[in-house]
């Protein structure tokens, strides 16, 4: 397998390496795979993925399960079966192919486009149906809605074959001369053609009427391009409803990464949602390339995916490493450019490339004064190592440099315990990257004003007293730019260890005069915001009462609030006492809670009146009742 890599992105060659021949056999093969390297290092994913000749165009099913291929000679279709990982069946056909399609998920309905504007029709049997198109054809689209096959070609109309009705229907008449490529999109139908003139036409298949131009030429020709003819659009496909890539022959665009195989390509297909690059080529062999960087390996071949970590965490070297890279302005330099179009020189973007030997060759020839510059680079070499062994002055920064000063210290102490102890070494502060700013923006720098540097202080204070010093020396040190250390004045080191002793003693008092200092200033603080409200004149404040509650009191609100303030226990003691809640015992011999809504005043008014209305139907039912017992019983009315 053989790797390559350029803007970054690492492509693996699948199909490099030698083939066998198919009258082998098995004993003979596998003496080879012991004799030859390459034999036994190559990677064959599907037998006998080639064609006898050359292949013209290749594509992937719908389903993913097959690849199919249409090469020479003679003209043919072979079908891949990735499931079985072999071929599954092969057919002659009377012509070469331009271009075909498969109309359902699997092989059972392809569509072939001819040279000679002949269109095939093939169903999973074999050989089913072949008409004929009015001029050449370039290209074909199928739409599904309609059951119309859309041919562009060497003429300004697009021919319409409705595979429902069996007829061909009027075409479309385009402003172009010639039509090279066309697409639907799946998602909403627009149809779209590029054309010889490096237009885009988009027509909509319903009213059958052009909807869009796009001018891609016009728009990819900038001042800064050098385009020796027009563009004219070679490839057009849709991604989704918004989204449409267009290709131009003179190659514009930003480039992602590229291929260069050894022979011409003739056809590119990539296996959906993946990121397996299949190539039809000028060569028997058909081209398979993996790129991880555009998606996963497919499912029928996920072993790819840790074969390529493999070689990720052991790197080889690339195709690219025993060449280099030259520009024109380098080959003039070298004085080579003579040699453009020669053997040497592979031409390739921008600039060339040559075998990196020749390069070398070639720069000492060139530059007399090599010599001259490597003996300076070794004087200077040597000179640093003479610097390491003086005195080094420490370069604090200028932010932190205490903090710096500390951590330089714990390092040089690590340092001696890993060379007594084989201790395991951990990373310093100073040297990541990822700590850099704290010590060269000034906001980061620590903040001895602060509450809780000014409690811990009297611990930190004491026992960085010495690195204070030291900073101080190092800090008259970089002011008199001298290489020699100097000597604390005043107090000898006698008097360091004596007062090391008493720190037990000190810290306490240092710890509780800090707290008084910051009594006092929270006590300070209180009596200004004590002032401040005194100061401040209090305002009447309005409250609107909604429609259809009465005014009360604001002790209702006080009374909630005590009341939330209790716990549920005094709650449902007051409850029960106001009458609005009752517990039982039930028979299992749990806890029965009934619980009765209070009602506002409104409402008992409402509830007053409806009782007092039942009450006088009540009284007017039984006065009805005594009449008509009266009238059964003959007894006259007064």
């Amino acid at each position: 397998m053989q790797v390559s890599s350029l803007n970054e992105v690492k492509i693996y060659s699948l199909s490099c390496g030698k083939s066998l021949p198919e009258w082998l056999s098995d004993r003979k093969k596998r003496a080879l795979q012991k004799k030859d390297v390459d034999v036994r290092r190559r990677i064959e994913l599907i037998q006998d993925f080639e064609m006898p000749t050359v292949c013209t165009t290749i594509k992937v099913s719908k389903d993913g399960q097959y690849i199919l291929a249409t090469g020479t000679y003679k003209p043919r279709v072979r079908c891949y079966d990735t499931y079985q990982l072999s071929l599954k069946f092969e057919r002659c056909l009377d012509s070469e192919v331009v271009t075909f399609e498969t109309l359902s998920d699997d092989y059972s309905k392809i569509v072939f486009l001819h040279n000679d504007r002949y269109i095939e029709f093939h169903s999973q049997s074999g050989f089913y149906y072949k008409t004929r198109i009015p001029k050449f054809g370039r290209d074909f689209s199928y739409h599904y809605p309609s059951c119309d096959l859309y041919f562009v070609g060497a003429s300004s109309e697009v021919y319409r074959l409705n595979l429902e009705q069996g007829r061909y229907l009027n075409p479309l008449q385009t402003d172009a001369a010639e039509n090279n490529v066309c697409d639907i999109n799946s998602v909403h139908g627009l149809f779209a053609t590029g054309t010889v003139e490096g237009r885009v036409e988009c027509w909509d298949p319903r009213t059958r009427g052009r909807v869009g131009l796009l001018d891609c030429a016009l728009s990819s020709v900038t001042v800064d391009s050098e385009i020796n003819s027009l563009p004219t659009i070679s490839a057009l496909k849709f991604n989704g409803a918004l989204t449409m890539a267009v290709g131009t022959s003179t190659g514009q665009g930003k480039i992602f990464t590229s291929l260069e195989p050894e022979h011409d390509i003739n056809d590119v297909c990539l296996y959906p949602n993946s990121g397996m690059l299949l190539t039809a080529n000028e060569t028997p062999k058909m081209g398979i390339y993996y790129i991880p960087v555009l998606g996963p390996a497919p499912r029928w071949c996920s072993f790819l995916d840790n074969l390529t970590e493999e070689l990720e965490e052991n790197p080889e070297s690339t195709v690219y490493d025993d060449y280099k890279f030259v520009t024109k302005k380098d080959l003039e330099n070298l004085g080579l450019t003579h040699l453009i179009g020669s053997p040497f020189l592979r031409a390739y973007m921008h600039g060339f490339f040559m075998d990196i030997r020749l390069y070398h060759k070639v720069k000492l020839m060139v530059n007399p004064f090599a010599y001259e510059e490597y003996r300076k680079e070794k004087i200077r070499q040597k000179i640093e190592e003479t610097r390491t062994q003086r005195v080094q002055l420490k370069k604090l920064p200028k932010v932190n440099k205490e903090l710096a000063l500390k951590l330089i210290e714990e390092e040089e102490e690590r340092q001696k315990s890993t060379w007594k102890k084989k201790v395991k070494s951990l990373p310093n502060i100073l040297t990541d990257d990822r700590f850099k700013v704290m010590f060269e923006n000034p906001d980061f720098q620590v903040d001895e004003e602060s509450e809780e540097f000014r409690l811990l202080n009297p611990l930190v204070s004491k026992i960085s007293e010495k690195r204070k010093k030291k900073l101080r020396l190092l800090e008259q040190q970089e002011l008199h730019e001298k290489e020699e250390e100097e000597e604390l004045e005043g107090k000898p080191s006698d008097a360091e260890s004596s007062e090391s002793s008493d720190d037990e003693k000190d810290w306490v008092e240092e710890v509780r005069k800090q707290r008084r200092l910051l009594q006092q200033e929270e006590k300070v603080k209180r009596q200004e915001r004590l002032r401040e409200d005194q100061q401040t004149v209090l305002k009447p404040q309005f409250y609107e009462i909604k429609a259809g509650e009465e005014f009360r009191s604001f002790k209702d609100s006080a009374t909630k609030q005590k009341l939330l303030n209790k716990t549920l226990e005094d709650r449902l003691k007051l409850e029960a006492k106001n009458g609005t809640l009752s517990v039982a015992d039930t028979t299992v011999g749990s806890k029965q809670l009934t619980f009765t809504l209070k009602r506002s005043e409104q409402q008992k008014q409402q509830q007053e009146a409806e009782k007092l209305h039942r009450q006088e139907r009540k009284t007017l039912r039984r006065s009805a009742g005594h009449l008509k017992s009266r009238h059964r019983r003959g007894r006259p009315f007064h």
